[in-house]
């Protein structure tokens, strides 16, 4: 027979375990909100970084079609109306959103295929490398670019059949600057680059490899609007007249004007330096969509291509030899 008391017990355990079930229930609806949403964030992420994709995508064209007419189309006063050489970056505005397209020709770069071991060295430890390593790497680039030695092996060839996986030096001109992770020596940070501190203890970029090099060029002459920093120390250029020519060229494309005054002072590798390029060229463009209350979006989409020009007569008129879908921007302020 049930008394008040057992029947109070049963209510108040059923009462428990439908506040349990309540609480559970809660949990498994919280956690599917939280899943649902973070699903629609990352949606509309990848929604966005396609359109930025897209939309970079075509200011690299746009800005390839500038560049072909630029020597042509001419403004009243005599300046191109779309681009001239010299100028490192164009700023193109779409109804979807903003690019900033940096021009940069092959003289901007030292040639990895014709550079001596002298000018490597130098190079790489501007780049932050110890001189010993410096001039591990710079020996070891000169053998992977040096004919087979006879029937057998050099000493770089036993280092890199030793590895796992083993290989040999292509003992070849390089193809692609990339080769270089593969040379005695090398470091992901010292190719790619790394972060570092400054005197106030802020984090910085610090160029690397990559950023210096290249396998096309003649380096004869290099831009002194988009030449790296690290590329100028190396080739002797004074360390006054680096942060002079990095801090004017953030305000305005130097001209050949700014050039003849830095020759009375940057020493004798001023005679190395020029302004613009030849034929050849990276055009780097970086977007960011447009929102519906006209501000620019946060995220931001680089891609980069590697062009060939051979002018308006020939058909076609420009060459696309490498395309990169991810690209890092350059160092500059968004305007």
């Amino acid at each position: 027979m049930w008394t008040d008391a057992s029947c109070r017990r049963q209510r108040g355990a059923a009462l428990l375990v439908v506040l349990w079930l309540t609480a559970a229930l809660s949990v498994i609806a919280f956690s599917v909100a939280m899943t649902v949403r973070g699903e629609t964030e990352r949606t509309a992420t990848d929604v966005e970084g396609l359109q930025s994709y897209y939309l970079a995508a075509g200011a690299v064209d746009r800005t390839v079609c500038y560049m072909l007419w630029g020597p042509q189309a001419k403004n009243p006063d005599g300046t191109s109306r779309y681009w001239a050489q010299g100028i490192p970056r164009l700023y193109h505005r779409f109804p979807e959103g903003d690019a900033v397209v940096e021009i940069i020709p092959a003289s901007a770069k030292l040639n990895i295929n014709l550079a001596s071991e002298e000018e490597i060295v130098r190079l790489l430890v501007a780049l932050g490398a110890e001189p010993a390593r410096a001039q591990l790497i710079a020996a070891a680039v000169l053998d992977w670019r040096r004919p087979i030695p006879g029937p057998g092996l050099s000493s770089f060839d036993q280092r890199y059949l030793a590895r796992t996986p083993s290989f040999r030096a292509r003992h070849a001109s390089f193809q692609q600057v990339e080769e270089l992770l593969l040379v005695e020596g090398m470091t992901p940070e010292l190719f790619y680059g790394t972060y570092v501190r400054d005197a106030e203890g802020r984090l910085v970029r610090r160029s690397g490899l990559r950023d210096c090099v290249s396998v096309f060029g003649n380096n004869a002459a290099f831009d002194i609007n988009t030449a790296d920093p690290a590329l100028l120390r190396a080739l002797g250029v004074p360390a006054p007249a680096v942060e002079e020519i990095v801090t004017l060229r953030r305000l305005r494309p130097l001209t050949v004007e700014d050039l003849n005054q830095f020759r009375r002072y940057a020493g004798p590798a001023a005679s190395r330096l020029a302004v613009g390029g030849n034929s050849i060229f990276t055009i780097r463009a970086t977007a960011r969509l447009r929102r519906q209350d006209g501000s620019l979006s946060d995220l931001r989409r680089s891609v980069a291509a590697l062009v060939k020009l051979f002018g308006s007569g020939f058909q076609p008129p420009y060459q696309v030899l490498r395309w990169h879908d991810y690209a890092v921007a350059g160092d500059w302020n968004w305007p």
